[in-house]
């Protein structure tokens, strides 16, 4: 079984689906990775944030599957927002990863509030990354709108990508429609909300009940089915098996649309405001 891919505005193609290691302890990261390929994942999100690079990347190495194979997404940390940090943040952890180049490579967070407001120029790094072939792509998480419009006004280049929180509980329809604009395409983190709300609720179980598949399985589903790139994270490797058995059916308009109407609006909202947002660790 294998995931669809999809083409980005810079020509290069991602699996829209794979597995986020948000949380894994790099101890654990090496485990969980290797279970992942196992099951058929060829897709891995991780980040500098996240310390656990070093685990994705023996992983990798130990996987015995062709480098072309394997996508490969990491982040740029919030304290290397700066241009020359951040371009020697990817040579680091590329060497941690074990690869010669990324597949792609975001800004994590805009933190417009931080370094005077200046992502633009954050903006330009990784363009730059990107013409030296340390990644293969760019992209940013986490952009509202208004940040999108600012990068893509000074530089005339959009992202590859903008990974968002979307879920139906937090649909965040203004920034997938900015992104959809601009001609890039949506990440949803946190595709299965957190705390377990969406995976009671009444209007997911009567769908899945329907499809004999778990409320997991559906909210997958309906973040495929929109045409969203996912990647939930597991550390068990039923699990991970569980969210990968998404292939053999679809949802119809109206249950995407029933999904859809669960959405709360901003209180939906379970991670950071990207416009208040500020941590540097």
């Amino acid at each position: 079984m294998s995931t669809s891919r999809i083409t980005l505005n810079d020509g290069s193609t991602i699996p829209q689906f794979g597995l986020g290691v948000w949380q894994v302890p790099d101890a654990e990261a090496e485990r969980v990775v290797a279970d992942a390929l196992e099951v058929g994942y060829r897709h891995i999100d991780t980040a500098q944030m996240y310390g656990n690079e070093e685990g994705v990347g023996a992983a990798i190495a130990k996987s015995g599957l062709a480098r072309g194979d394997l996508y490969v997404t990491t982040k740029l940390n919030n304290n290397r927002h700066d241009r020359a940090a951040a371009k020697e943040s990817l040579r680091v952890s590329l060497d941690k990863l074990g690869l010669e180049r990324v597949d792609l490579f975001l800004i994590h967070w805009p933190l417009p509030t931080q370094y005077g407001g200046d992502f633009v120029s954050t903006w330009e790094a990784l363009l730059e990354l990107r013409d030296s072939g340390l990644t293969r792509s760019v992209g940013v998480s986490n952009f509202q709108p208004d940040h999108l419009d600012l990068i893509v006004d000074k530089t005339g280049v959009a992202p590859a990508v903008n990974q968002v929180e979307v879920h139906p509980y937090f649909a965040n329809e203004d920034v997938r429609a900015a992104t959809a604009r601009h001609g890039a395409a949506v990440q949803a983190w946190s595709p299965l909300g957190q705390g377990g709300g969406e995976l009671a609720d009444a209007v997911v179980a009567e769908i899945a009940a329907r499809y004999g598949k778990t409320p997991a399985q559906v909210l997958l589903r309906w973040a495929l089915d929109r045409g969203d790139i996912v990647f939930p994270k597991s550390v068990k490797k039923e699990r991970l098996a569980e969210n990968f058995d998404v292939f053999d059916f679809a949802l119809t308009e109206d249950e995407v649309g029933a999904l859809a109407a669960l959405d709360k609006g901003e209180p939906g909202r379970q991670g950071p405001n990207p416009d208040t947002f500020d941590w540097i660790p």
